[in-house]
């Protein structure tokens, strides 16, 4: 699981979606790897106010 969560925020290809050539799948991942890494700042942010009371 970890393995595809890391190829989807690198950028790598997944086998299962070569075959998709269509460009609203395409922007879908793109929105998805958007809200994936604003999550990840957002909880950076918060741990780090957490830790500094």
């Amino acid at each position: 699981m970890f393995k595809k969560i890391w190829s989807y925020l690198t950028f790598k290809k997944q086998p299962e979606f070569e075959q998709a050539d269509k460009s609203y799948l395409k922007m879908m991942h793109g929105i998805n790897r958007i809200s994936i890494l604003m999550f990840l700042i957002g909880m950076i942010v918060v741990i780090i106010k957490i830790v500094r009371l």
